[in-house]
């Protein structure tokens, strides 16, 4: 009798742990969507600092394939201080948000084929505090940077992984894109850290991925003018002109003749939407749509490769058009003329779809936000609201840093964004001198051509992806699926 309360025991205790995730914060319905949710999904806060209220908010998909097992990704998105519903919304979450024929009534969802749900859990975290739904009672909080974002994020998954503690075991990767490139790097270094001092819970923590990423100011800044020029956007008179006046250097212009040419350069690129030199630009509010299709891609794109999810198209800050500096005042201060001082309006896109949804208070209470009180408006990247400084310089170090300890990472890039271009991507990532174990090659899904590859020694890898722009997942959904599949799962792509 003793040894069956034991067992039984026992048995009430596995199911105890197995389900210990918190009840309140389970999501039961989703409005705009009438199926059935395709796995648990979970939203809260977690407390980063008891003293201020600093409150991050998070948003959990459980994987739809085996939870129990699949690897735990934290999704970030850039800016700084844009929400990651951006990636929830328009790139990889469970739904596609088809905007409605009503002005200003919600979208409606429907299943996305391509979601990373598929085959991962995935938590989206808004961050920095001040950021989407997160918030603190001490407004102080909101002048931050790199180095307080990533103490804070490290403290949220030591402390989410206390609230779910049946996935502490999983394997933990960290994925983010645009300025997200600053993000990763430097909360991969802090779990590091946090792994070798003995911090509990002790991750699990394997890898990392990051998409068009921020890295380094000198190889990022001076992508751009080569990148215009070999997609055919500037001339060759234009582009020998800079580059003898600017003496090849084009992230600061250190003369009147290099800024006289980099002027020139901004002026024909004015109109060109950055984040995807293919796609049409939005200006001023007023779609420049194609007369003969209902898509609002140009034909030219739509004939590069056919996507089965709907384009949406928002406005971003992921900030880092070229060039740009950092001021501690106003986070990034693009000095590119399409780039407002205060870096509020960011060309060519805009956010209907998701202010719409996350705006509905229905949304807000199935979603467990706070009340409109303390978040008086979800926007997709906070302006004025947060004061955001780049505190910790190249990313490179980091890198080397981390691939060098064992862990795995995939650098990957939109070869037409024209922001963070993948030719920056593609310098910086061979500067860091690894052995190449994986030659330049193309990678194919359903036997066409997706982009090119290069893989280098430490499980560091360099991709493409053909004919996407700075958002990867929404521009090629089942390419990314693909690639983010096989990384996660230690497969070769």
């Amino acid at each position: 009798m003793v040894y069956l309360c034991l067992v039984l025991l026992h048995i009430f205790l596995s199911i105890v742990q197995i389900h210990s995730a918190p009840r309140e914060s389970l999501i039961t319905k989703l409005p705009g969507f009438s199926g059935t949710i395709p796995s648990k999904h979970y939203a809260g806060y977690v407390t980063v600092d008891e003293n201020h209220g600093r409150n991050l908010y998070y948003y959990f998909v459980e994987s739809q394939a085996n939870p129990s097992k699949d690897p735990v990704v934290l999704w970030l998105n850039g800016g700084p201080a844009c929400s990651s519903f951006d990636g929830f919304i328009y790139e990889h979450g469970p739904f596609n948000f088809i905007k409605s024929k009503t002005k200003g009534a919600l979208p409606t969802l429907q299943l996305n084929p391509y979601s990373w749900s598929k085959v991962s859990n995935i938590i989206y975290l808004d961050s920095p505090a001040g950021t989407g739904f997160s918030y603190s009672k001490n407004v102080s909080d909101y002048k931050t940077g790199d180095i307080k974002t990533a103490s804070d994020t490290h403290t949220f998954l030591l402390k989410w992984f206390e609230l779910y503690p049946e996935f502490l075991a999983n394997p933990l990767f960290i994925a983010g894109e645009s300025y997200a490139g600053v993000y990763v790097p430097t909360l991969a270094d802090k779990i590091v850290q946090g792994i070798e001092a003995g911090t509990k819970p002790k991750l699990n923590f394997k890898g990392y991925m990051v998409g068009n990423p921020v890295t380094d100011d000198i190889f990022d800044g001076n992508a751009l003018v080569p990148f215009a020029h070999g997609m055919g956007l500037i001339s060759d008179q234009i582009f020998e002109d800079v580059t003898k006046d600017c003496r090849g250097k084009f992230y600061e212009s250190d003369s009147l003749d290099c800024s006289h040419q980099l002027s020139k350069v901004d002026k024909v690129l004015k109109k060109v939407n950055v984040y995807d030199i293919l796609e049409p630009c939005y200006h001023g509010g007023e779609k420049e749509e194609n007369q003969k299709s209902n898509s609002k891609l140009p034909l030219s794109f739509r004939q590069l490769g056919k996507t089965d999810r709907p384009m949406a198209v928002r406005k971003r800050m992921y900030g880092r058009a070229w060039p740009y500096k950092i001021s501690v005042k106003d986070g990034i201060v693009p000095t590119w003329p399409q780039l407002t001082s205060n870096n509020i309006y960011t060309p060519c896109t805009d956010d209907e779809v998701s202010v719409i949804w996350l705006n509905n208070r229905d949304v807000q209470k199935a979603i467990h936000t706070v009340e409109e009180s303390v978040v008086e408006e979800w926007v997709l990247c906070t302006g004025d609201e947060v004061t955001y400084t780049h505190d910790t310089g190249s990313m490179i170090p980091y890198h080397k840093n981390l691939t060098s300890k064992g862990y795995r990472a995939l650098v990957y890039s939109g070869d037409h964004d024209m922001c963070v271009p993948y030719t920056g991507t593609e310098a910086w990532t061979r500067s860091i001198g690894y052995k190449i174990v994986d030659e330049w090659r193309s990678w194919s899904v359903n036997d066409q051509v997706a982009g090119f590859i290069q893989g280098y020694a430490n499980n560091f890898t360099f991709l493409t992806v053909k004919g996407s722009g700075h958002t990867v997942p929404e521009y090629k959904p089942q390419e990314a699926l693909y690639f983010y599949q096989h990384f996660i799962n230690g497969l070769p792509i």
